[in-house]
């Protein structure tokens, strides 16, 4: 029995998507690292920002402003 145009293209999808990408740029784990943490340290900082808007008591808001501050040193150095 024929096979339909679309059974074809669904089993062609399949293929690619198991298939292996060889077109991914590898990246060293280093640099793999190093972004990641750049990453994770952009969204304490977002965090922190936010709650700074929301931030009420002058302690607080001091630790969150000294929270930032560092957040960025650390970005800074990663650059």
């Amino acid at each position: 029995m024929a096979r339909g145009w679309e059974s074809k293209a669904v089993e062609d999808q399949q293929q690619q998507a198991e298939a292996p990408r060889t077109s991914a740029i590898a990246l060293d784990p280093a640099h793999a690292a190093r972004a990641t943490e750049r990453a994770t340290l952009q969204l304490a900082r977002t965090r922190a920002l936010a709650d700074l808007q929301q931030a009420c008591a002058p302690a607080h808001r001091s630790m969150l402003e000294q929270a930032i501050r560092e957040l960025d040193a650390r970005i800074a150095a990663l650059e």
